[in-house]
């Protein structure tokens, strides 16, 4: 893992931690903002309720994010890393046979993080904090449609092009939605919802993929 993924995007941080006690602060402070947005949301999460929850002077904050979209921005990087690490490990531990297979995981992998990781419910990967910013970001759900899509010409050569780009980005897209509605239904997610998701997915795409 680089140093970058620990922490969260480049975008996000005004300044890399070089020393190992200034990146300890740093993953205290997104521990911090993770467990307060679980808590009390986006909409009334504060620097000052991170700073204070993290332990750090309020300028350890500033030192390193510009405010808390920033900070909620490299959180959801950080989410996504995790995620990828999660299911390359599981790949890798009991591959799967078919690019159905490898959707079941993917659908599965991101339900897991619905119920573990605190705050990943709310921050939907950053892709609605605040979707009216000229100057957005790339939302979650791209950058995992990227790296779906590297996944698939690495273990199944299925290659990429245009149309291929907008068809895994719609199934992301598709499959995050069912599985938030399957958590709306359900605090612990309602298990035919994600059912579902699985087999919406793994549709679209068998009318599409080679």
């Amino acid at each position: 893992m680089s140093p970058v993924s620990k922490f969260g995007a480049t975008h996000s941080l005004r300044r890399l931690p070089v020393q190992e006690r200034s990146a300890a602060r740093v993953r205290r402070m997104l521990d911090a903002a993770a467990d307060l947005i679980e808590e009390v949301g986006y909409d009334r999460l504060s620097t000052t309720a991170i700073a204070q929850r993290a332990d750090v002077a309020i300028g350890s904050v500033y030192q390193f994010f510009g405010d808390k979209r920033s900070l909620a921005e490299a959180l959801s990087q950080r989410y996504i890393d995790l995620y990828f690490e999660r299911l390359a490990a599981r790949f890798d531990a009991e591959p799967p046979a078919d690019w159905r297979g490898g959707v079941e995981a993917a659908i599965d992998e991101y339900v897991q993080m619905y119920r573990t990781a605190p705050g990943f419910r709310v921050l939907h990967l950053a892709d609605a904090i605040d979707p009216g910013r000229a100057d957005a970001v790339t939302t979650g759900g791209d950058v995992i449609a990227d790296q779906i899509l590297a996944g698939l010409a690495q273990r199944f050569g299925i290659g990429g092009d245009d149309e291929l780009n907008k068809t895994v980005t719609v199934a992301v897209e598709t499959g995050q939605a069912l599985v938030r509605l399957a958590f709306r239904r359900d605090p612990e997610g309602c298990s035919a919802s994600i059912a579902e998701a699985a087999d919406v997915v793994c549709d679209y795409l068998g009318r599409r993929l080679p």
